[in-house]
């Protein structure tokens, strides 16, 4: 394949990860010299009293903390909106999204609505967002979406029955906190469906017509980190190891994303999940054999060099033998 030119990645200001870096959270609402923040969550989330911790070590360090705790599943704009008629009363001068990528997107959209005099719906598209948010700090609950590094976010527009993306540099969450105790609430169901999406983030990096060394690097490593776990961690939820590498691997699928891009996956997946409000994770788990198997003729080197390091090819001998094992074992994994 031939390398397109690397594109520029810009990264959060901080990262912090591994388990209890949640301790983090006061150090990084500091280091901005805030006093105020909103927690934006969902109800799934908020019920698990996974929010606890971080609004306790808030409080500890004297930082008032509003809460919004019903981020709905793959929001609307309509819904966006009434969140932010809320938030904007509290006038924070950071927010702070714990959740998966429904909530994550939906602190990125709100942050820049909150500096920008504009609608929502003009700010669907690429690169039209005139000032960047009040500062963002990201702590997922799930490993799938990779939200807390990309400059993407998606809503739901109802009229087109589509979901729409806003992409921009200055909607990428300023902080962010990958502590895998944070996402052990998660359910198996949604513990597969999360996963999937990180794991076709990273395949589909790597066949991109946009892939380049600096995507394949990321995109390789997140395929080998959560082929390895995600069986684990569906089976046992309390795996802290699994969750860990399942919770890295979607940070460095959403890498690849920024310089590489996906494929006609998620292009299907979109209006899969707008019209018949399918999990995004499950529709691109639908999808994504079908797509390989149909691409198998322009990838199958690529694929097959996915699969060496997956130890997959098992008694295959050519690069299309193997290529094939591994659209096999990815229809065993989805089913």
């Amino acid at each position: 394949m031939k390398y397109m030119p690397v594109r520029e990645l810009q990264m959060p200001q901080k990262i912090a990860a591994g388990p209890d870096s949640i301790e983090k959270i006061s150090d990084f609402v500091m280091s901005e010299k805030i006093k105020k923040v909103t927690i934006i969550t969902d109800e799934g989330v908020w019920r698990t009293g996974i929010t606890d911790r971080p609004g306790k070590l808030l409080k500890k360090n004297g930082i008032h903390a509003d809460l919004v705790h019903d981020v709905p599943a793959e929001p609307a704009v309509d819904q966006i909106k009434r969140i932010f008629n809320l938030i904007k009363e509290f006038k924070p001068q950071m927010l702070i999204g714990i959740g998966g990528g429904s909530v994550i997107d939906t602190v990125k959209i709100l942050a820049v609505m909150l500096t920008n005099d504009t609608a929502l719906e003009d700010l669907l598209g690429a690169e039209k967002i005139q000032n960047k948010g009040i500062p963002t700090l990201a702590i997922p609950t799930t490993a799938g979406t990779g939200s807390e590094v990309t400059p993407n976010a998606i809503v739901l527009v109802p009229e087109s029955a589509c979901k729409q993306g806003i992409i921009s540099r200055k909607i990428i969450p300023d902080f962010v906190i990958l502590d895998p105790i944070m996402t052990t609430g998660l359910p198996p169901f949604l513990t597969a469906a999360t996963g999937m999406d990180a794991f076709c983030h990273a395949i589909e990096c790597y066949i991109s017509l946009k892939a380049n060394p600096l995507s394949d690097s990321f995109a390789v490593r997140a395929v080998n980190l959560i082929w390895k776990s995600i069986r684990k961690v569906y089976h046992d939820g309390s795996d802290m190891n699994a969750r860990f590498d399942m919770l890295l691997g979607s940070f460095l699928a959403g890498w690849a994303l920024c310089t590489s891009g996906g494929t006609a996956v998620h292009a299907m997946s979109y209006p899969v999940g707008g019209k018949f409000r399918v999990p995004h994770g499950v529709s691109n788990a639908i999808i994504l054999p079908h797509l390989m198997k149909f691409n198998m003729y322009s990838v199958e080197r690529r694929l097959a060099s996915l699969a060496a390091g997956m130890e997959l090819y098992g008694n295959a001998t050519s690069e299309r033998q193997r290529a094939e094992q591994m659209v096999e074992d990815i229809h065993l994994l989805v089913r």
